[in-house]
């Protein structure tokens, strides 16, 4: 066997080797293309596998093909949508042309794994052409913002699973530290009392809001331009084939797709992947103010304030012995500015198209695809690995209150403010808790000041007006 077969296109002739299931576009574009060294997102190499198979469905009802050359087609698609001809997609993530050197890529794989299936010769276009019956009544124009839509909408799936479960978590901590009462701050500085399990509900309360988010992303990424080929006016495929082709791909991906009433805006136009990655904007930033909260509550742990530890994931000095950081808050905060990076970018890209097309549609993908490939990955290793294994240090949380001048504040409705002040004067120089100092001051009683500084009191919304008093008439 020859280790080359030779393949011709309007350039001219390249020699591919002999057992590539590419062909000669594809070469040309990885000779083109040395950027990121990263292939094409896997996400996007399966949901293209999906929209071709739509594709070939739709085509063979209009009579395209005999029996065998039609499931040799369908074969090859479902293999790429379960992920099974990665391999073979070798382009690099970021390409010119809008995005075309990744779809002849997968034109030519399924080309060729379907003669393969065939048990024709790898490269005999004249039976099975990547453009003449993969790429049938399409564009890159049109399949390549499908696959990517698919794409997104698949991976969205998994992070609002991971989200939930993150959100869940924190919810679990919110009831078991829910009598845990510690020091509230503002600007770094001591403020009032809260309970360490009201502090864990915010967290979850601000990930429900991104888990709303997240789920309604799917409404505006379900729109597809598929059927619209190069510019949206359907040129070159027939109108049948404009109108089942996105039916086929509903029911392949079990997606709630439509096809956009407006081809051409829909080809035109990339905004709604800058609405959606604005979205994911959010769940990062949630995750980097989480993530930087959790290090603050577990600094130290002898010289922060050490009120809550994270479990030990790995030894954090080469010179420090016994020092263990908290490395899964620092990853997933570097995660989280990863994606804050990609949302600017998206934004610059997609503002960037130009009349009837966007050309830079794979920095788009590629940007959109690894910032949902990251929060996923972070609220993963958030929850399991850092959030799950939470224990609060309650001795440390209970000296803070006992010490700290946040605690008058819960007192001054029932000693005055005078008196109040008085006590913070006393509590200054350390000598005393202000529990001890303001039963030396007659101000209350033991039991009165544990009842002021009890989780049920500290976290009562509000104060209750006394019998007499007209305020609450």
């Amino acid at each position: 066997m020859p280790d080359y077969r030779t393949e011709t296109d309007s350039l001219g002739s390249l020699e591919i080797p002999a057992d590539a299931l590419h062909g000669i576009h594809t070469q040309r574009a990885v000779e083109n293309f040395p950027l990121t060294g990263r292939p094409v997102n896997a996400e996007l190499i399966g949901a293209y596998g999906a929209v071709k198979l739509a594709c070939a469905r739709t085509n063979r009802e209009l009579g395209m093909w005999d029996d065998a050359t039609f499931e040799a087609i369908q074969s090859a698609c479902e293999e790429m949508a379960r992920g099974e001809l990665d391999e073979h997609i070798i382009v690099d993530a970021l390409q010119g042309g809008a995005g075309t050197s990744t779809n002849m890529n997968v034109n030519e794989v399924l080309a060729n794994r379907a003669l393969q299936i065939l048990s024709n010769p790898l490269g005999d276009y004249q039976t099975i052409s990547p453009l003449d019956d993969i790429n049938a009544h399409q564009s890159t124009n049109d399949t390549y913002p499908t696959a990517l839509k698919v794409a997104a909408m698949n991976m969205l799936t998994g992070l609002e699973r991971k989200v939930v479960a993150l959100l869940e978590e924190f919810q679990r901590q919110e009831k078991a530290c829910a009598d845990i009462v510690k020091v509230a701050r503002t600007q770094y500085q001591d403020a009032v009392l809260i309970t360490l399990g009201r502090e864990m509900g915010a967290y979850a309360e601000a990930f429900g809001r991104d888990r709303w988010r997240i789920y309604k992303c799917n409404e505006r990424l379900r729109v597809v331009n598929l059927g619209g080929t190069a510019v949206g006016t359907g040129l070159g495929a027939p109108r049948q084939f404009i109108f089942q082709a996105v039916e086929h791909l509903r029911t392949i991906t079990s997606l709630g797709l439509a096809r956009a009433e407006n081809l051409v805006e829909a080809t035109q136009n990339t905004d709604v992947f800058v609405e959606v990655s604005g979205i994911l904007k959010a769940l990062a930033s949630n995750l980097l103010k989480t993530a930087g909260d959790l290090r603050l509550l577990s600094s130290g742990p002898a010289a922060g304030l050490g009120e809550i530890s994270l479990p030990p994931r790995q030894a954090g000095s080469s010179i420090m012995p016994g020092k263990v950081n908290p490395v899964i808050p620092e990853a997933v905060s570097q995660a989280a500015m990863v994606v804050m990076a990609n949302d600017q970018v998206i934004a610059q890209a997609c503002s960037a198209g130009s009349l009837e097309l966007n050309a830079f549609m794979p920095l788009i993908a590629d940007s959109l695809l690894g910032s949902l490939g990251l929060l996923t990955g972070a609220c993963e290793i958030l929850r399991s690995r850092c959030v799950e294994g939470i224990e609060p240090n309650t001795a440390v949380c209970g000296a803070n209150v006992d010490g700290a001048t946040a605690t008058i504040t819960a007192l001054v409705e029932t000693i005055g403010y005078q008196a109040a002040e008085e006590v913070a004067r006393q509590a200054r120089d350390g000598a005393k808790s202000i529990r001890r100092i303001v039963i030396d001051l007659e101000l209350l009683t033991g039991g009165q000041f544990d009842e002021l500084v009890s989780p049920q009191r500290v976290m009562r919304l509000g104060s209750v007006p006394k019998p007499n008093d007209e305020r609450g008439s």
